[in-house]
């Protein structure tokens, strides 16, 4: 395979139904995996909880037993993945880190299997359907990359895509690419009058930090409707990648399980950069106000 050094990487997108067995959905996304490394990949990405319908939904205590350390049985299972395939994995986990303290938490494996680190969502959401707060608590990791043997990746999660400030710090610390596990759905009864809108303003977001930050950017979500027949959501996938200028170089449908690979080329990179220098012309010593959580 190819190295960090060579022109391009290749980025292999994995959308999912995830169903209540949960070691049918390790399996299904272990096979995925492999499939995704024979069709050239060599960076990997799972959605968001892959491990596990999306259990959000509702506040129940005795979901926290879905949780597992890590280490711990699933990413031992990733881990050998890696190895296996020779590929990097990255992947985001139900973390119970202590009794107590639990985080929605992406791992990042080498191609050799090796941990590159990990990093714990930021920025917890709390709408209807969307009960984060119950389960995680806020990530203390800061924003955070990973040298893996084929690039360095910057890797968020879900509601992390809506922040700009996430992606630019990220971005700051040399990401070629940012890699977005996701679970985003609609509820049924908002689809014919709002669904358009909102995945294309999830889409357009993600996009922005491709062009504002001159990095690729890729998602990727689940599919399928999972939670009460009358309710419940139904996840949208559309899982893609996009380039330095948010040029989609490829994209899932919305309603069925997809391995997606695509290539991307780091001439291009370099390419955005140079005739649309947002790095150079930043006003660094203007910014600082942006701590602040409002200006009276």
């Amino acid at each position: 395979m190819a190295n960090a050094q060579a022109n391009t990487f290749t980025l292999g997108l994995i959308q999912m139904r995830c169903e209540a067995d949960l070691e049918a959905n390790l399996e299904r996304a272990l096979t995925a995996i492999h499939r995704a490394a024979r069709n050239g990949a060599e960076i990997i990405c799972l959605q968001e909880l892959f491990r596990s319908p999306y259990f959000c939904q509702q506040h129940d205590p005795a979901l926290f037993e879905l949780a597992e350390p890590i280490p711990g049985p699933t990413s031992e299972r990733l881990a050998e993945a890696a190895r296996e395939t020779g590929t990097a994995i990255a992947a985001s986990l139900f973390e119970r880190r202590a009794s107590g303290v639990y985080h929605n938490t992406a791992v990042v494996f080498d191609a050799d299997g090796s941990l590159c680190g990990l990093y714990r969502k930021m920025h917890i959401p709390d709408d209807p359907l969307y009960f984060e707060k119950y389960y995680f608590t806020p990530g203390d990791t800061g924003f955070r990359t990973f040298a893996t043997r084929f690039g360095r990746v910057g890797v968020m999660v879900c509601w992390d895509q809506w922040f700009p400030e996430a992606a630019r710090l990220t971005a700051l610390q040399g990401a070629e690419v940012l890699l977005y596990p996701t679970a985003i759905g609609w509820h049924p009864a908002e689809i014919e009058e709002h669904g358009a809108s909102q995945r294309e303003a999830w889409e357009l977001m993600q996009r922005s930090h491709a062009i504002a930050n001159g990095v690729f950017v890729a998602a990727v979500n689940r599919v399928g409707h999972e939670g009460s027949d009358e309710g419940g959501l139904q996840f949208w996938g559309s899982s893609f990648v996009c380039d330095p200028f948010g040029v989609m170089l490829g994209q899932t449908s919305e309603d069925r399980e997809e391995v997606l690979v695509v290539t991307c080329d780091r001439l291009r990179l370099e390419e955005v950069r140079r005739n649309w220098p947002f790095w150079r012309d930043r006003r660094i010593d203007a910014y600082g106000d942006l701590t602040r959580r409002w200006h009276e």
